[in-house]
């Protein structure tokens, strides 16, 4: 594990759990009303089908998939993170298998997989690239890989549309940290990552850069969140390991 990852894990390990409860069953407003929907929808039919959560942080997206079929492994690296989905799923018995390990370094979870979803992680990794492998090679040959980042291009969308009315930025080709709560992600240029899966031998099958229903947004009552209406915050890509 490179040192840089390991700062990560241990920062993002430490998220209080008064924070992790706040998170909600639905991952929050943002990936309730614009990721959660096109994610499944990008995996199709769960049934009977085995699926890894790559960075299942509090596991609300591992109940998710659950709920709809999957038999789901859930791999996290942060400590509070996955001690607390261990917890939920000793209370709900969802049948989902959680284990801790980094990323770029997948131990042995009981052979491929027909899916793996990798949602708004990737961004959160300093050393991303062998994260990413894992999770291609973990696929069976024709399986979907489905991630998702914050939009390379409107990143500060909310902050910045709540402040000028407007979308404004001043750099995309550079990388660069963005400090959060309780940790980083790194921006990258989509390319950045497309690049990247298409080297891995896969074909994409899709990108999605959702928008919010209007009708959302006019009902949330949260100031500037017609941004979202506008631009798109996320953009998730499905491929197709040949």
């Amino acid at each position: 594990m490179s040192l840089e990852n390991e700062n990560a894990i241990r920062r993002w390990g430490a998220t209080p759990r008064a924070d992790i409860a706040a998170f909600g069953d639905e991952g929050g407003f943002a990936k309730q009303h614009l990721l959660n929907g096109q994610l499944m929808r990008l995996l199709g039919d769960l049934r009977g089908r085995r699926v890894l959560d790559a960075g299942s942080g509090h596991g609300y997206f591992s109940r998710l998939l659950a709920r709809n079929g999957a038999s789901v492994v859930g791999v996290e690296p942060g400590r509070a993170l996955i001690d607390w989905a261990i917890e939920v799923e000793a209370e709900r018995r969802q049948g989902i298998r959680y284990v801790e390990a980094d990323l770029c370094q997948l131990p042995d979870l009981g052979g491929p997989f027909d899916a793996v979803v990798c949602s708004m992680v990737l961004a959160a990794i300093p050393d991303w690239r062998p994260a990413m492998r894992s999770c291609v090679e973990s696929l069976a040959p024709g399986g979907v890989f489905v991630f998702s980042v914050n939009h390379p291009c409107f990143e500060q969308l909310w902050r910045t549309w709540r402040q000028h009315g407007a979308y404004r930025t001043d750099r995309y080709l550079q990388e660069y940290e963005m400090p959060l709560g309780h940790g980083s992600d790194f921006h990258r240029t989509i390319s950045t990552y497309l690049n990247e899966v298409a080297g891995l031998g896969c074909r994409i099958r899709e990108i999605v850069e959702p928008g919010l229903d209007p009708a959302v947004a006019s009902d949330s009552g949260v100031d500037g969140i017609e941004a979202y209406v506008h631009l798109p915050n996320f953009i998730i890509v499905a491929a197709e390991r040949s």
